[in-house]
């Protein structure tokens, strides 16, 4: 444990901010996330994450997730903003899924979501909530 502590501390921790916008945003829509053929997750409770200029990603609670589908990979990758991402594969054997388990502050609401990369899962359907 002491060298993956060693490991965090080595990494530079950033703040969001006028040049790198974070939020974080329950969404109310009703998203369904299928892959070889099988139901992954489906919520109504997910969150939003939009970052910066880049597209905004549903984080599904991991309650409204089938974990039994997933299987943790050795793969970790380091956001400055965000924290360190610990992976998870669903059909083919490669990362199809991030988590943060121990995120930043400024994205903690996160802690227990997880998010899909679009083009390794079938679908991630959405339906936008209605008012």
């Amino acid at each position: 444990m002491r060298g993956r502590l060693a490991f965090m501390a080595d990494k530079p921790r950033l703040t969001p901010g006028p040049n790198h916008p974070i939020t974080v945003t329950p969404s109310g829509d009703h998203i369904v996330v299928t892959a070889g053929g099988r139901v992954v997750a489906d919520t109504r409770a997910s969150l939003t994450l939009q970052e910066a200029n880049y597209p905004p990603v549903p984080y599904i609670p991991l309650s409204d997730v089938d974990t039994s589908l997933l299987t943790r990979t050795d793969t970790t990758t380091w956001c400055p903003y965000k924290g360190e991402a610990t992976y998870y594969a669903v059909t083919e054997g490669r990362d199809a899924v991030w988590e943060y388990q121990d995120p930043s502050e400024a994205v903690a609401a996160v802690k227990g979501h997880v998010a899909f990369y679009p083009d390794r899962v079938d679908s991630i359907a959405v339906t936008p909530a209605t008012s």
